[in-house]
């Protein structure tokens, strides 16, 4: 870490609600200001700063000091707090009350100031009005401050500290300094081991209860992040005691007072946090329930059924896809099941169109907006996500929609299924009317939710749910290697990913490269040369990998391919980021205010530094983000397996080297080739590609969803 010492001399721009900051700081004996970005609240022109970091280099704005911590050094000699105090910064206080008090207290100005205002009253022209008044504007000021001296020497960096002042306002030092430990349950992010830093440099005991719990607390919200649900009491016990370096037998009792403030639940030695608990049981539950009510008579007419569907599609339904629609049609819950070529888009639409003969409301929904409008397009019907069917919303972090206003269907088909969280399906099954069936489309054999459970798993494992699953793999979906490497993969077979060779024109493609470096280049020789020479008819590449660090992860990939697909000079910079007209972005949560959503992939098609707004194109819908909405995008040149889920693209490259090692498993590498449509080229080493393929540790998550559906809890 490098350290400089300045004065702040302007501030070209600040987001208010993480304090991210671009300025310029005058440094003594440096002919130019130079220029510093990083998260820095509650800095004001004209004030000493000290700040850590390193120096980067920008491909338009040349070299920056990027500051991980800093902070604001007050002037100790008259002049300086004269000159301080005239400054502006303390509204009020003009350059002729500022010589009044200097004149009146001297170089203990600003402890007077800050630790008996009462004395401001001293000062010939402050009255009780104005001695109030710059009492107040001191510590709304100097309120940051405090936040900063006190995280000064700790783990916590200042875009840690922002969102400490972002959740707690006013109130962030009284909760710093009198329960620390309540940011690690608040913030996730910040982590267990540097709160508890913190609160130790404060004074907390070892044994105290309130460190205690929130070690307790903040293993089982980190095992949530893992996708657990619940974790085993004497593993928990075991962790935590290595965490806090104190004796398991103190956690016992930690665990009990939990229970009875209802933070967590111990069932059978299992401890979960209480939303999670909830949310497991009231799917059980739910479930249950609906199995229990009475199934409508439906006549079956084969016939007619496919009388019906060559109609409306133009198809034969197979007889494997007959018999699953005739049965389900005898079913309130359904789950159709199987891998890619499967037809299970054609039998989701054959049910649409026989269900819609017999006059019953059906509804269409998927966990993200692009799996929705997939699911739209290929059905030829209206699909949403299932926030949006559910009626949340964002401000109040609640659902229109639950078993006191139950949606308003007969059916309600679910696709990719596999990505339905433990607590998004509580919500679905709370919100499903008691008349209702429901029909779960999914491959098992996927990536699992990014959230927390194994909802579709458990439900087909614990046998309580009528389950069809194709297997009869259609005779067009047999030409693709695309598709028969993927069953191959599924199957536990290893295929012959080496059987095109570079030169031949074929769907799949594995190139051989060594290092990370490597595999970086090919991608972008693939991207800006080979594939648009070779395949003019491809319209959309995506590049997926594992890993987000790294030379192949996506932070890395995303500049060096915007570098060579986008070669517009000028861009906004935002968060790391410098987004220019025509850049593929990603949008990251759901935003129901401008209805984009958590994987939305767009182009940019303006980008106007003199208002500070982007314009991206969501598939014809334009939708503008000002400067401090920019945290909600990324590029998206390259991006992780897992945010591609539930998405097709017409080509996919996917990086593969041993230095993701940490993630290589072969749901992963299953989930990433099922996303090319026309084109799947792998980039990578052979030996990570084994690795991927043998690791198969699908069932490691902890979920009690099966033995709940099974009644053995």
């Amino acid at each position: 870490m490098i350290t400089i010492s300045g004065t702040l001399s302007r501030i070209t721009f600040q987001n208010p609600e993480n304090h991210y900051t671009v300025c310029r700081v005058e440094v003594p004996k440096v002919a130019d200001a130079i220029t510093v970005v990083g998260h820095l609240p509650g800095v004001a022109l004209g004030e000493q700063v000290k700040l850590k970091g390193t120096w980067t280099s920008h491909p338009k704005y040349g070299e920056q000091f990027k500051a991980a911590s800093f902070e604001v050094t007050l002037p100790s000699t008259t002049a300086g707090i004269r000159q301080y105090l005239s400054s502006g910064i303390i509204p009020g206080i003009n350059r002729d009350l500022a010589d009044k008090i200097v004149d009146t207290f001297g170089e203990q100005t600003f402890e007077i100031i800050e630790n008996d205002p009462d004395q401001l009253l001293d000062v010939y022209g402050i009255g009780k009005t104005k001695q109030k008044s710059i009492e107040t504007a001191w510590n709304a000021h100097h309120s940051v401050r405090r936040v900063m001296e006190t995280l000064q020497g700790t783990r916590i960096d200042s875009a840690q500290a922002a969102a400490i002042l972002k959740t707690y306002g006013n109130h962030a030092l009284e909760v710093l300094t009198s329960d620390p430990f309540r940011i690690a349950r608040d913030i996730p992010a910040i982590g267990f081991a540097a709160v508890d830093e913190l609160a130790r440099q404060l004074g907390a005991e070892t044994q105290a209860q309130e460190r205690l719990k929130a070690c307790l607390v903040c293993r089982l919200m980190d095992l949530e992040q893992d996708g657990h649900v619940f974790e085993e009491k004497e593993a928990l016990i075991r962790a935590c005691a290595r965490t806090a370096g104190v004796s398991g037998e103190l956690f016992s009792q930690v665990l009990e007072n939990l229970e009875d403030n209802n933070e967590v639940v111990v069932e059978k030695d299992r401890v979960y946090l209480e939303p999670l608990h909830k949310a497991e049981a009231g799917i059980a539950r739910r479930i249950r329930a609906l199995l229990s009510m009475p199934v409508p008579g439906f006549k079956v007419d084969e016939d007619l059924i496919q009388a019906q569907v060559l109609s409306a599609m133009a198809v034969q339904l197979s007889q494997e896809q007959m018999d699953v629609v005739t049965r389900v049609m005898g079913q309130k819950i359904s789950i159709i099941t199987g891998g890619p070529g499967t037809g299970k888009t054609t039998l989701v639409k054959a049910l649409c169109i026989v269900f819609k003969t017999l006059r019953l409301k059906v509804m269409l929904a998927a966990p993200t907006g692009r799996a929705a409008r997939r699911l739209a397009e290929v059905t030829g019907r209206s699909a949403k996500t299932l926030h949006k069917l559910l009626g949340f919303n964002q401000d109040t972090e609640s659902f229109e929609h639950d078993f006191t206003n139950p949606l308003d269907l007969d059916l309600l088909v679910v696709d990719e299924a596999s990505m339905v969280d433990t607590q998004l399906m509580y919500r679905l099954a709370e919100a499903l009317p008691a008349g209702a069936g429901l029909i779960l489309v999914g491959d098992t054999f996927q990536l699992p939710s990014v959230g927390p459970g194994n909802v579709l798993s458990d439900i087909i494992d614990s046998a309580q749910v009528a389950v069809f699953p194709l297997t009869r793999i259609f005779r067009q979906a047999r030409k693709s290697p695309i598709v028969m490497h993927a069953h191959s993969i599924r199957n536990g077979q290893m295929p012959d990913i080496k059987s095109a060779a570079p030169d031949q024109a074929s769907q799949f493609y594995f190139i051989e490269t060594g290092t990370p470096a490597r595999v970086a280049d090919t991608i972008c020789e693939l991207c800006a040369q080979r594939i648009p020479k070779a395949f003019p008819h491809i319209r959309e590449t995506q590049v997926l990998t594992p890993m987000h660090r790294g030379e192949a992860g996506t932070i890395s990939l995303n500049q060096r391919l915007q570098a060579v697909l986008n070669d517009q000079p000028l861009g906004i910079e935002s968060h790391g980021h410098t987004f220019k007209t025509g850049d593929k972005v990603m949008h990251l949560k759901n935003n129901y205010e401008k209805e984009v959503f958590n994987g939305d992939i767009g182009r940019v098609v303006e980008a106007d530094k003199s208002t500070g707004q982007v314009l991206v194109d969501y598939e014809g819908r334009t939708v503008v983000y000002d400067l401090p909405e920019l945290d909600e995008l990324t590029l998206a040149y390259a991006v992780s397996v897992h945010k591609a889920q539930g998405s097709e693209y017409d080509a996919v490259i996917i990086a593969l080297t041993t230095a993701h090692f940490p993630l290589l498993q072969r749901n992963l590498l299953y989930t990433a080739m099922t996303r090319g449509k026309f084109l799947v080229i792998i980039v990578g080493s052979t030996r990570a590609f084994k690795t991927a393929f043998d690791n198969n540790r699908t069932a490691l998550r902890r979920s009690g969803l099966k033995d709940r559906l099974e009644e053995k809890l």
